[in-house]
Formats: structure tokens, sequence, C-alpha cells
């Protein structure tokens, strides 16, 4: 609505035949400071109406919300392969809709618990919660999983003291989500379903309020926590019973398109690919195994994983009537196959390349579905990214690139020689690292008298003698906010949490793999440089017109845009901006 017709409509209502500058003059003419603000009061509507741009609901508001995450998709990677999409995939979003093309993450966890989080949520780890996809906790000392809930087991399951990441829930995450606040504002009417072959790319997105299925891969069925269900309901059994997985037990992964045709054709089967045990690490790949498990968890290296995923989000849109009831639902779905291959045969191999088109044919079936049972018309759909992911480190350093790859238990056990002398002690002071942070112990560190603060600030000087390392940080001035005005130490800082983030932060060298299991995976992301905070962001659906943005956003802005698109407030932790293209 433009906002002079807004104006007119309002002004003649209120004042019949009363022209709107005149009645403005008159007042600013006569009437004193404290009769012109209570003049200002009494004619609140007009003067909203005239002058401020209201983002509210849409015009034509959208039946169901679809959020789609594609882990491990970095920004380029659609831009690039848009010529060799069909028509109703990506470029259904990227002829259609407003596409994004400079979005770059605001935190230097850039990995799939903290990603899914943000888009979720609007925030940074401070606000939702998640310092990472694992953190230590000092009160028990044991690692964390970023959605593990003890009191919430599977379905079906016992509740196992013993192993706590047999629960999961959205419990850690400490704010609410677009999905929550949707339900909320419906007064409970609107629905949230949230599906991934990720247990936390499906809890983090359906939010407190919302239900979330899983990929087993051990069983390939589709699971969830007792946090949802008491039992599951009797589609999901029926589904599951027909073991829609094995279907592929005899397919044979082969090239979508002639290999001729793509870039990466001569990068098939490189030294640095690690691949994933029976699929091997070259085309053709043959998905079947004699061991079933073998097979079920193999499928997620493939697109066949994604092919599954729709196969079960069809049928939850089907038997749950999703986006067919009197309020707005929504539905996110997290891709993850792009992400398992990308770890195992790196983002520039043939396989990323191959899967990307099988994607594409996906998101394809997909959007019809939707048109088919409840009208593109009437859907809103977002398109992201929890993270990129930069190339293998071997690779890039055979091209004459500067890369490496960190042994964390190599760079803990430097560091602690170096305290040791420090501080005449044979105790060791690190105890624990999850990307980014070090812990120390702070018994020893009591024990021995020492200033925490001083400690930590030994620790950043030997970590920063380490080759490999850029930056490091300590908690004290993170809690302090005395860090350098530095882009990546914002992201830094935005990455940390008071109580879930370790003593000291650090921060790689760019190029250089860093994670707690050095040798599980070919290629890694996790750093704040731009090979992993680059990520798409598209916005299709009512009233949304067709544009392409270079301007600088960030992922925390769609939760911000979304919920202003709907006429609701925004998650609790939001910190983004509304993006006015998507609004206009």
């Amino acid at each position: 609505m433009k906002y002079s017709r807004c104006f007119n409509r309002k002004v003649t209502s209120a004042v019949g035949s009363l022209k709107v500058g005149a009645m403005l003059s008159r007042m600013l003419r006569e009437a004193p400071t404290a009769g012109f603000l209570l003049l200002l009061f009494a004619w609140q509507p007009v003067v909203i109406a005239a002058f401020s741009p209201v983002f509210g609901a849409s015009s034509a508001q959208p039946k169901l919300v679809v959020q789609i995450t594609i882990d491990q998709l970095r920004g380029d990677m659609p831009l690039r392969f848009k010529d060799r999409f069909g028509e109703g995939g990506f470029r259904y979003l990227m002829d259609n809709g407003v596409v994004y093309s400079n979005a770059q993450y605001q935190h230097s966890t850039t990995f799939t618990a903290v990603g899914h989080a943000t888009l979720a949520t609007g925030g940074n780890a401070a606000q939702h919660g998640l310092a990472g996809n694992d953190w230590h906790d000092r009160v028990s000392g044991e690692r964390v999983y970023c959605v593990q809930s003890p009191d919430y087991p599977l379905i079906g399951k016992e509740k196992n003291e013993k192993n706590k990441h047999k629960g999961t829930s959205p419990r850690n995450l400490t704010s609410t989500t677009i999905g929550d606040e949707l339900v909320l504002a419906s007064g409970g009417k609107s629905r949230v379903f949230s599906v991934s072959i990720k247990d936390r790319g499906a809890i983090l997105p359906g939010g407190h309020l919302g239900k979330a299925f899983w990929y087993s891969s051990g069983s390939g069925k589709f699971v969830s926590s007792t946090y949802y269900y008491e039992e599951y309901p009797a589609w999901v059994k029926a589904w599951n019973a027909a073991d829609h997985a094995g279907k592929y037990q005899q397919v044979t992964w082969s090239l979508k398109q002639p290999r001729k045709r793509y870039v990466y054709r001569d990068q098939d089967d490189r030294p640095s690919e690690k691949g994933y045990k029976h699929l091997k690490q070259s085309f053709p790949h043959a998905l079947g195994n004699a061991d079933k498990k073998s097979f079920y968890k193999g499928l997620r290296y493939t697109p066949m994983g994604d092919m599954v995923t729709l196969n079960f989000v069809k049928e939850l849109m089907k038997q749950e009537r999703i986006g067919l009831g009197e309020a707005t639902d929504m539905l996110a779905v997290s891709f993850s196959a792009t992400d398992y291959l990308g770890h195992a045969f790196g983002p520039n191999s043939l396989e990323a390349e191959d899967n990307l088109l099988w994607l594409d044919a996906t998101l394809a079936e997909f959007f019809s579905y939707i048109d088919e049972t409840v009208g593109l018309d009437k859907t809103l759909i977002i398109l992201s990214s929890d993270h990129g992911v930069d190339a293998i480190a071997e690779f890039v350093s055979s091209k004459g690139i500067a890369a490496g790859r960190h042994y964390p238990k190599k760079f803990i056990a430097q560091a602690n020689t170096g305290l040791q002398k420090r501080f005449n002690s044979n105790k060791n002071f690190v105890i624990a690292f999850w990307n980014p942070s070090l812990y120390l112990d702070l018994e020893t560190v009591e024990k021995l008298n020492l200033d925490v603060a001083k400690v930590e600030n030994a620790l950043v000087e030997e970590m920063l003698q380490i080759p490999g390392f850029a930056l490091a940080v300590t908690r004290t001035n993170l809690l302090a906010g005395d860090v350098p005005d530095h882009p990546i130490m914002g992201k830094v800082q935005r990455a940390f949490h008071p109580k879930r983030s370790g003593n000291v932060l650090v921060v790689q060298d760019q190029g250089w793999y860093l994670y707690p299991n050095a040798d599980e995976f070919s290629a890694m992301h996790g750093s704040p440089y731009s090979y992993d905070t680059y990520v798409p962001i598209m916005f299709v659906g009512p009233g949304i017109e067709h544009s392409v943005i270079a301007r600088s956003v960030h992922p925390e802005d769609i939760a911000a845009t979304v919920t202003s698109y709907l006429g609701i407030k925004p998650p609790t932790g939001s910190v983004g901006t509304p993006l006015v293209e998507v609004l206009e």
C-alpha cells in the first residue's frame, strides 16, 4: 500500500474534507509545544500513516513458510552453476525472488549448530546459547553436545544416564525461533515442523514449540525424542516400516550430466580426498553394502540422502496437512548431503559439483509438491546455509598456497609445556578443546594461587607461537569488551558465550584445518574467513519482486525479515535488521 493512499484514507475518515497540508499547518501555527504534542498523539494514525514506513504483515499473508537450509552451501556455488540447473529448483528462487549475493555470517564459529541457531533466531552465541557444535561443561567436566538432553530419549528408548547424548531436545537453545513466535502470535493455531538428516539440523530450526524429525544413520528411519511425542504418529510408524532408505541399496550414484560438462571433471580421485568407506573415492559410487547399517550410514554421503529426506517431508506434509489450516504453518527442512560429501571429497571435487545438480532436481521436486498441495503463490520460501567451507588443505598446499592441518593433541601438549615452564608446575593447565575454545583447569590455577587472567594471557602467547594460529583472545578480555577493533575479532566476540565458551578463543590462519578430530575429514569449515562465512540468501513468496542485491547483508537478518513479513515480533534473541527488498 502506498503511504499517500493510506494517508488519504485515514484523513478522509477522520476529518472529512480537511486537507492534510492545511491541517498540519494550522497545528504548527496555533499550538504551543505542549499543545502540539497532544495534538500529535491525538492524530497519531494520520502522522504515522503519512511519515512512517511501517513494515507490517504482508498484504498477501502466506499459508506456509518454508525455511530451507542447505548444509555447507557456500555462497558462490549456486551462482556459479546457475546455467547448469533446471527450471524448477534453484532457478525458481533465483529467477523469481530476491537474491542476496553478498551475505556473510557475523560470527567465527561457522558450524552446523551455530548456523542453524542463527538462522532460526537471528541471534549470535550470547543470544541463542550455542557456543559451537560442542562445548566443555565446567561442572561435570564432560563434553556437551549442542542438542543433548538426557531427560528426553528417543521415542521407544529408555533414559541412559551413562550416555547423556542419547537424549535430545532444544533445551540448550536460549532464544525463541521464528516458528516459536509464529505459534505464540497465532494462539497456537500455527504449527511448526522441522526435518533433517542431522538431529541438530532439525531440532534447532524447530524451536521450542515445533515438532522435529531426523534420520537415524543406524536404521534408515526418521526418529524423534520424547520431548516431541510420547509415541510416534501412526503415519511415521508406517513410513519407517516401509524402509524407504533401503530402496537405494542397489542404486549406484552416477554423474547426472555428461562428464565433459563438469568444471571438476578431472578432480575425481585426488590423493587428498578421504571418501567414505565403501563408497570409494571416484565415480561411479555403488551405495550397496552387505552390512545394512553401513549402507544407511553411507547414504548420508550421497545425493540420495537428501532424496530420502524429501520423501519423508512429502509424507509429513500430506499426513499433517501442513499449510492447509486456518493459520500460517511453518516447515523447516535442512538438506545435509552437501555437508557430508563436502567433508569427504572437498567442495571443489567432482562429487560436490554433481551433488549440486542432484540437489537442484530434489528442490524442483519439493517446490512442485508444494505447488500441488498448498500453492507456491501462497508460500514464502527462504533458502540459505549454515556455513560455507574451505578447500582441502593438502590440495590447496599442493598449488603453492599456504595451508595446513592442526592436530589438537599436539598443540594442547605444546601449550601445556609452555605454561608448565612459565608457572613452574607439572600440572596440565589446558584440559579441553572444542572449536574455538581452550578450557583451563581452574582447580589447578586456584591451587597454584595464580590469577586466571594472567594464565589466560600466558596461554594466548603460547598459542600464537604455534604455526597456523593467527589470533587468540582471553575470556577476561571478551567479558570486558577489551578486544582490538578488528573485523575478525568482532566475529570472535559474537561467537563468545559467557558461560559456555572457554578461557581462550583461537583463530587459525587462513587455509588451516582446525577441528578436534584432525584426520576425520578431508575438508573443514569453522573459521571467520569468507570461505566459511559466505552463504546464499534467497526469498520468494507473495508480494516479493525479483531482484539481485549485492549489498552486504547477514543471515542474522533473516529472522527479523520473516517476522516483519508476517507481522509478528522477532525472536527474543534477534539482533538482525529486516531486509527491505523483501518487505517492499
